[in-house]
C-alpha cells in the first residue's frame, strides 16, 4: 500500500472520483476512504474484488473440510469415487 495513493479524504473522491477510478482500475490497489480521518470505506478495481470473493469462497471451503476432520465426519476416497461413479452411471429420468 502507497500511503500517500491508496489512503485519501472522501473530499477528495468527491472532487476526483474519475481520477480515483483510473487509479484503482491502472493499479488494482484498493483505495481507503477516510472521513474526518477514520477509514470510512475502501474503492476496488472489480477485478480484484470477484478475485477476493473466490479466494474466501475457498477458504470457507477449506474450513468447512477442516471442521469435518476435527469432528470425524470423513469417509474412504475409495468409497467417495464409488459412489460418484454410481451417481454419474444411474440414468436421470
Amino acid at each position: 500500500m502507497n500511503l500517500a495513493h491508496d489512503i485519501r479524504p472522501v473530499t477528495y473522491l468527491k472532487n476526483k472520483a474519475a481520477d480515483l477510478l483510473l487509479q484503482i482500475n491502472t493499479t488494482h490497489r484498493p483505495v481507503v476512504i477516510t472521513q474526518n480521518g477514520e477509514a470510512k470505506g475502501v474503492l476496488q478495481d472489480p477485478e480484484s474484488y470477484e478475485q477476493m470473493k473466490a479466494a474466501i469462497g475457498l477458504l470457507k471451503l477449506v474450513a468447512q473440510g477442516e471442521k469435518d476432520i476435527q469432528v470425524g465426519h470423513t469417509a474412504k476416497a475409495a468409497d467417495v469415487f464409488a459412489r460418484a461413479k454410481k451417481k454419474l452411471s444411474t440414468p436421470r429420468v
